[in-house]
């Protein structure tokens, strides 16, 4: 069933432990999630970049799709659609759409500035029920084609955007998106530590969830982080199973083209990925 991101995270919150928010690229992506999700009986957010969103054939096409899809998988634990690292034009848009929860980033704006339109989209979000994700200190690595360093954001900047009203806060501990390199220096949690203290007790999110070791991920999670977004890891297992399978051959044996056998090692590489998340993050058996 879709919920709002905002309840399913503070439930997490409370009883220490993180939701994944798996990104999602095509409708083999969402099916995987979704029955997973159901297998585990753990709540998910479906992260749909703006790059993704206009692959899909736009927002109110992802949401007809999840929406069609509960319905038709028998789909009972908590789902929540969100838009990852939009920017103030995509809100608006899925606010239109019917999105339950939304991410501004203005992260490579001004902090005067991001703090000027992320309290106009949480007035706008708010008065429809719909969650506000907000980001400081911007996270590293490529971010639908544009590379970045990671940072780690300023408690203080933190503290201001907190108080425009988000229900959700991205803040860069030295996290950063796809790969992590060999010489990464790892999660700065004495910036976390900071963070927490700034804000009480609103939810974290960590984004680059792909590759930060797991004795990492079980600390950010105790220290306040309640939402871990992967999509990496997943994209990689797909293509590894499906470049496995034409390698084989197994393409060019009777109907092997057929694109739902060609597609289906790799759904159920996606399968396997989040299930192995969703055992680090705490969140099996914790839908309502």
């Amino acid at each position: 069933m879709l919920v709002s991101t905002k309840k399913m995270l503070e439930k997490a919150e409370k009883e220490h432990y993180a939701v994944a928010q798996i990104n999602i690229n095509n409708l083999e992506w969402t099916k995987a999630v979704l029955e997973v999700s159901q297998e585990l009986n753990s709540p998910v957010i479906l992260g749909v970049s703006e790059g993704a969103g206009k692959y899909m054939g736009g927002y109110k096409t992802v949401v007809g799709m999840v929406k069609g899809m509960l319905e038709e998988l028998n789909i009972t634990v908590p789902v929540s659609i969100h838009l990852d690292h939009g920017g103030y034009d995509a809100c608006i848009k899925c606010i239109e759409a019917g999105f339950p929860s939304i991410m501004y980033d203005g992260s490579h704006d001004s902090i005067e500035e991001n703090l000027k339109k992320t309290k106009e989209i949480v007035e706008m979000a708010h008065a429809k029920g719909i969650t506000v994700e907000a980001e400081v200190g911007a996270i590293g690595g490529e971010e639908d084609g544009k590379l970045a360093a990671g940072e780690c954001a300023d408690p203080e900047e933190c503290r201001e955007i907190a108080e425009t009203g988000i229900d959700l806060l991205a803040a860069g501990i030295g996290n950063i998106h796809g790969k992590y390199p060999e010489n990464w220096a790892g999660l700065s949690f004495e910036t976390l530590e900071a963070v927490r203290k700034a804000t009480g007790h609103l939810p974290l999110v960590l984004h680059g969830g792909t590759g930060i070791p797991e004795d990492m991920v079980k600390k950010s999670i105790d220290m306040g982080v309640c939402k871990i977004n992967v999509n990496t890891e997943c994209q990689l297992a797909f293509t590894a199973e499906v470049r496995k399978y034409i390698e084989e051959g197994k393409d060019l044996v009777g109907k092997g083209f057929d694109p739902r056998k060609l597609l289906k090692p790799g759904t159920e590489a996606i399968k396997q990925t989040v299930r192995d998340k969703m055992e680090m993050f705490g969140s099996i058996g914790k839908a309502e």
